[in-house]
């Protein structure tokens, strides 16, 4: 199989789809692994690295994507980069299509077969392709956020581990999944007060195990998130539901309620935002000010670390890639439902229950079905 791996085009977005290391697996599998020229230099990887371990370097988009049957990415493609796609080729990268349909449309339009990492399950239900980007940007929050509070942020002037004599600024973290329970670790890592809300009880019990004591657990009611909110010196958005629109846990006026100079990280905003102010922006102009309250909404956040965000991805990602070009796309995606899961555009069609629901489309048959 003939694998591309373009250079990513998305604003500030510097990771790259595959390592030297993975191009050395795949073309000891017989496969042939063509890398855009330039396409891993903002991450420290060159393309003579490239070449050592196999590849061919392409020079230019258009010329790679005609030349590749599997095409391997970080980010979503961008619309020149849809319209670059055919019928006899697949598309793996993260999607995110819930809050895009012009992409979605796009892909619909290409009929390619197009794979979405972060729908991606595993034996136990988890998202093992959007777990490593999810640790980066939960890590990130905090950092980011700290910033935010910042007077040359715009905020208020919070330090949020405090000092003595001082008490610490107050972290309030929607969603205990893997975003949000690593925002945890490195707010109370700071020294924060930190509080996490979510609606599994065992998930709060896992957490209650995990933190010791360290960190405040609170099951998600609407009263509770507003009374939490109106308290909070940062709140970190980190709800997800697999696939689907993030529910918006967070009003306008619950914003309203804020101290001035309070902040507010969407990590969420991938998936539309779980504050209702939220929008997405990006690194060169990451926040705005809504009701005296700071907003960071990047969307791709995880790239500003391209290169741990890189190494992180490709370790995930590389033994599916290796799959799907060793069996083929449609037999690999028969014989593996949680990589089926992650089949989101199949021949025209949105295929993936929940993204065709936040689309208000009507879902084709299950992946599962129209590969079969």
């Amino acid at each position: 199989m003939r694998i591309g791996v373009p250079k990513e085009i998305k604003t500030r977005e510097s990771r790259v789809g595959m390592t030297p290391a993975g191009v050395r697996e795949l073309v000891a599998d017989g496969h042939i692994v063509a890398v855009e020229k330039g396409a891993g230099l903002a991450v420290g990887l060159s393309d003579a690295a490239y070449e050592k371990t196999g590849a061919q370097i392409i020079e230019g988009a258009p010329a790679l994507f005609e030349y590749s049957d599997l095409i391997v990415k970080v980010k979503e493609p961008q619309l020149e980069e849809c319209h670059r796609l055919r019928p006899d080729q697949t598309l793996f990268t993260y999607l995110h299509l819930a809050a895009d349909r012009a992409q979605t449309d796009a892909l619909i339009e290409s009929r390619a077969t197009a794979i979405a990492y972060e729908t991606v399950t595993a034996d136990d239900g988890s998202l093992p392709l959007l777990t490593p980007m999810s640790e980066v940007a939960g890590r990130m929050s905090i950092q980011v956020g700290a910033r935010c509070l910042e007077q040359v942020g715009g905020g208020s002037g919070v330090l949020l581990g405090g000092v003595p004599g001082v008490e610490p600024g107050r972290v309030v973290i929607l969603g205990g999944g893997v975003a949000g329970s690593n925002a945890a670790e490195m707010a109370l890592g700071l020294g924060a007060d930190v509080t996490i809300v979510d609606r599994s009880l065992p998930r709060l019990r896992e957490l209650s195990v995990r933190f010791d004591g360290r960190a405040k657990l609170v099951y998600s009611t609407k009263e509770v998130v507003a009374n939490l909110v109106a308290q909070a010196d940062l709140v970190v958005g980190a709800v997800l539901i697999p696939g689907a629109e993030a529910p918006r846990l967070v009003t306008r006026e619950m914003i309203r309620s804020m101290r001035p100079g309070s902040a507010v990280v969407d990590v969420a905003i991938d998936q539309g935002g779980c504050f209702e102010t939220s929008r997405p922006t990006s690194h060169d102009e990451p926040t705005f000010i809504v009701d005296d309250v700071v907003h960071y909404c990047v969307t791709n956040m995880p790239g500003a670390v391209a290169r741990t965000s890189t190494f992180a991805l490709c370790n995930a990602t590389l033994p599916y890639i290796r799959r799907l070009a060793n069996e083929g796309v449609e037999v690999a995606l028969v014989s593996d439902e949680g990589l089926a899961a992650g089949l989101n555009v199949w021949d025209g069609a949105v295929v993936h229950r929940a993204v065709a629901s936040a689309l208000s489309l009507v879902p084709e048959n299950t992946a599962r079905d129209r590969v079969a």
